[in-house]
């Protein structure tokens, strides 16, 4: 049996469902952003795109995260 997504993974289904974007193009938009730092992203998705709190750290923390490790 297929152990279950945890982290800021888990929420992307319920964000792709609520906000009816991809979670890649959300991705995009964080990495095209001209801030950088976790709490200027979170904080700019959260005003400028109407995401919550958790959907917006949970995007935000996995992207930081993907670029670190490439």
């Amino acid at each position: 049996m297929a152990e279950p997504v945890k982290g800021p993974a888990s929420y992307f289904p319920s964000i792709e469902k609520k906000y009816g974007r991809p979670v890649a193009e959300w991705k995009e938009l964080i990495r095209s952003s001209p801030l950088a730092r976790h709490g200027e992203l979170v904080s700019w998705l959260k005003a400028e795109h109407g995401l919550g709190h958790g959907h917006a750290n949970a995007l935000v923390a996995h992207t930081l995260a993907e670029d670190r490790a490439s």
